[in-house]
């Protein structure tokens, strides 16, 4: 009897460790149609939607380096006046003085400050001052040749670079740009602001930094400001409103 059950026990084992023949040979047959379906090409379906998918990526990229680089070159630009910031102008200033150092061309910097903006501010707002300021950056714009550059730096202040001019063009140009400024009027509600404008003028020099140029046509400007305060020639109702 305990050799019966003996042989009874391990027939069970040896039966619960091998799965029935045909448990085996309907597994294998699984297995080897799956990898039979895995080796099949995609269908065509497939393709062409992967490849729209490809195509909407690809673009979707494309639009995202142009939006890089439209805000890459926002960021040198004045959102008011829509002429380059201080950043910008001291980019082209030191592209500038490098290519003066390399070739020996001429260019001059005009530093401008408006005459009579402040009162603009305090009596009509910040709203009147931000037309005009807008209106005197299109007229510098509007008299300068396509390969000068206009910029402004802050507040009041504007820089113009001119190329290939000498001392005595540049501070003629610097005239026209004053004049251009004082000739532009702007309508305010029922008033109309007119501004002056000091320009001051340094010619670029091969042995110049970016400071040293600034520095010297900031002193010119403030020269010429203490002059035309002196000579009075700026109009008394300049800087506010002319009913």
């Amino acid at each position: 009897m305990k050799r019966k059950a003996a042989k009874s026990e391990r027939k069970l084992q040896i039966s619960r460790r091998s799965p029935p023949k045909s448990s085996r040979a309907s597994s294998g047959k699984r297995s080897s149609a799956e990898t039979t379906k895995a080796s099949r090409p995609p269908s065509r379906a497939i393709v062409m939607r992967l490849a729209a998918e490809v195509d909407v990526l690809a673009a979707q990229l494309q639009d995202s380096r142009a939006r890089i680089l439209d805000l890459e070159a926002r960021v040198d630009v004045d959102p008011l006046t829509d002429v380059l910031n201080r950043r910008g102008f001291e980019r082209e200033l030191k592209r500038s003085l490098a290519y003066v150092k390399r070739y020996g061309t001429s260019a001059a910097l005009v530093y401008i400050d408006l005459d009579g903006f402040k009162p603009v501010n305090d009596r009509h707002g910040h709203g009147a001052g931000d037309a005009v300021l807008k209106a005197i950056a299109a007229a510098l714009v509007r008299n300068v040749r396509a390969s000068d550059v206009v910029s402004r730096l802050g507040g009041d202040e504007f820089a113009v670079l001119l190329w290939n001019v000498n001392g005595a063009n540049a501070a003629a140009k610097a005239g026209a740009l004053e004049a251009a400024v004082y000739g532009t009027p702007v309508r305010w509600n029922a008033s109309t602001l007119v501004v002056g404008a000091s320009a001051g003028v340094a010619l670029l020099g091969a042995l110049d930094t970016p400071a040293d140029i600034i520095a010297r046509a900031d002193a010119a400007m403030y020269a010429r400001k203490a002059e035309r305060s002196e000579i009075s020639s700026l109009s008394p109702r300049a800087g506010r409103g002319m009913g």
